[in-house]
């Protein structure tokens, strides 16, 4: 299963915080996948077969600090374990257009991250494809970086990262075969 992290309604669709969102949107348009909304998972799902291996996709379409609903709830609907889901996310202590895959156990202060380790209630490893952003000079400006649009050059970066990362299959693939 590969999540991407989002805010939901129109008007998050292009800030920072949804480039999780952005890279599933575009695997799933790379793939030829359709993604629909699924009220049960309070998301938009989808579903590849790649190489014989049927990988879930969902994108919450619900706020970032509570986007453990979602991704706990369609988990359990089909079996799928925390150490099975690769979520991808923003990440702040990466500029935009560097892109870093992980596992781990933790949160590195990201809510939806947090949300998604509490409605698990474990402390197993999990991967994570971390999509750069860049930071605020300020800190106390964190929350408003977040939720604004990327520049021009920063949006190219971070799309490119994106089809960088679709391309050399930073997905679930890696980790099945």
């Amino acid at each position: 299963m590969i999540v991407g992290l989002s805010n939901p309604k129109k008007k998050y669709h292009k800030t920072r915080h949804n480039v999780g969102s952005w890279y599933i949107y575009s695997l799933a348009k790379n793939y030829l996948s359709i993604l629909k909304e699924e009220k049960k998972f309070f998301g938009f799902t989808g579903c590849l077969n790649i190489k014989s291996n049927f990988i879930r996709l969902l994108i919450p379409d619900i706020f970032m600090n509570i986007n453990g609903f979602s991704v706990h709830r369609m988990a359990s609907f089909y079996n799928i374990s925390l150490n099975q889901i690769l979520i991808v996310h923003d990440d702040l202590d990466l500029a935009p257009g560097i892109i870093k895959y992980k596992y781990s156990y933790g949160h590195s202060g990201h809510n939806g991250l947090r949300h998604i380790i509490k409605e698990f209630n474990t402390k197993v490893n999990f991967y994570r494809l971390r999509i750069g952003i860049g930071r605020p000079k300020n800190k106390n400006e964190i929350s408003s970086f977040v939720l604004s649009i990327p520049d021009f050059k920063e949006m190219k970066l971070i799309k490119k990262s994106i089809s960088y990362a679709i391309k050399e299959n930073f997905t679930l693939l890696n980790l099945i075969q």
